[in-house]
C-alpha cells in the first residue's frame, strides 16, 4: 500500500502477456463495464511469467489472423509501469498474485468471431487465443 514509484518494481514478481478483451457493445450499452471486461474467457494470460524483463522499453505486437495490427514499445506508454503500480497502490492494497494491465499502446484491433489473436512481448513469448462469440 502506498508504494513510491522508485520502489514499485521491487514488488514485481514478473511479467506476462495478457489479452484484455472487451465487448464494445456492452461497454456502450451497459451502465457499468464489469460485463464488457469481465466475462468468462475475457482475460487470457501466458505463456509464461518472465522474471528478468525490464519493463521500460519492451516491444509488444498484436496479430489478428497472422496480420500485424499493433506494434509498439512500452516506452510509448503514457505512464511507466512503476508509476502505474504507485498510482494503484495509493488507493488499494496490492497482494502477491495481483495483476495490473498497462493498457493498449495504440488503437486496439476490432475482433470478429473466428479470429485468431496473438499477443507477443519480447522476452516473454506469444499468447495465442481464438475469438468465439457466444449466441
Amino acid at each position: 500500500h502506498q508504494v513510491a514509484p522508485e520502489e514499485a518494481l521491487d514488488y514485481v514478481l514478473g511479467y506476462t502477456c495478457g489479452n484484455d478483451v472487451s465487448a464494445r457493445h456492452w461497454q456502450r450499452d451497459d451502465l457499468q463495464w464489469w460485463r464488457a471486461k469481465g466475462s468468462d474467457t475475457f482475460t487470457p494470460l501466458g505463456p509464461a511469467i518472465a522474471t528478468d524483463v525490464e519493463p521500460g522499453d519492451v516491444m509488444l505486437r498484436t496479430r489478428v489472423n497472422g496480420q500485424e495490427r499493433q506494434s509498439s514499445s512500452t516506452d510509448q506508454l503514457i505512464h511507466s509501469v512503476a508509476k502505474m503500480i504507485a498510482f494503484a497502490s495509493e488507493v488499494i492494497s496490492l497482494a502477491p498474485g495481483d495483476l495490473l494491465f498497462t493498457g493498449t499502446p495504440g488503437e486496439p484491433p476490432k475482433l470478429e468471431d473466428g479470429d485468431a489473436v496473438e499477443v507477443e512481448i519480447d522476452g516473454i513469448g506469444i499468447l495465442s487465443n481464438p475469438v468465439r462469440r457466444e449466441a
